[in-house]
C-alpha cells in the first residue's frame, strides 16, 4: 500500500453554516472535518497538511503554487487534495504543468459535510483509493468518476461532474 498525504485547501467539503451571515462559511478556528470524516470510515492511514481554508473561487496563481510547493515537499507518492469544486479543474491543469512523478486527486464536495447527507465522504473515500491504484498524474474523482485533469469540470447545469 502507498503512504497517503491529504492536502486541504478548502471548499464546500469544509464550510459550516454561519449564524450571524445565514450563509457557508468556514468553521471559527479554521479546523478541517477531515479527522471527523476519516475516523466515522474508520480510515486512520493518511497523514493530514491544512494548507489553507479557501473558496476555489477565491484561488490565484499565487494559491496554486503553494500547493504545487507543498505537494513536492510532502514524502508521499500519493496525495489527495480536497478542493473547493468551482475552479477544482482550473487547479488540476496548472498542477499537470508543474507536478510530476506523484499521483495527485482532487476532490470535493457539492454539500457540506457539516449539513449531513452529503458527498464528501464518499468522494473522499474514492480519491483515497484512486490515489494509491492510479498511475503518477493528476486526477479528479467526483461523484464516483475518475477524471484526467483535462476533463475535471463541474457542470453548473446538473450540479455534478461528468464527461
Amino acid at each position: 500500500m502507498k503512504a497517503v498525504r491529504i492536502i486541504v485547501t478548502g471548499g464546500t467539503l469544509d464550510k459550516v453554516h454561519d449564524p450571524l451571515t445565514e450563509g457557508l462559511a468556514f468553521s471559527q478556528s479554521q479546523d478541517t472535518q477531515l479527522p471527523e470524516i476519516l475516523h466515522q470510515a474508520r480510515c486512520h492511514f493518511p497523514q493530514i497538511d491544512v494548507l489553507m481554508m479557501k473558496d476555489s473561487l477565491d484561488f490565484d496563481a499565487e494559491d496554486r503554487q503553494l500547493l504545487v510547493d507543498r505537494i513536492q515537499a510532502v514524502a508521499e507518492q500519493a496525495i489527495v487534495i480536497t478542493h473547493g469544486t468551482s475552479t477544482m479543474g482550473e487547479t488540476a491543469r496548472f498542477l499537470e504543468q508543474r507536478v510530476r512523478n506523484k499521483t495527485v486527486v482532487l476532490t470535493g464536495a457539492m454539500r457540506p459535510h457539516s449539513f449531513g447527507a452529503s458527498d464528501a465522504s464518499f468522494n473522499l473515500g474514492g480519491a483515497i483509493s484512486a490515489a494509491q491504484l492510479l498511475a503518477p498524474g493528476i486526477w479528479g474523482v467526483m461523484n464516483g468518476r475518475i477524471f484526467g485533469a483535462q476533463h475535471l469540470e463541474k457542470n453548473h447545469t446538473l450540479g455534478r461532474f461528468d464527461m
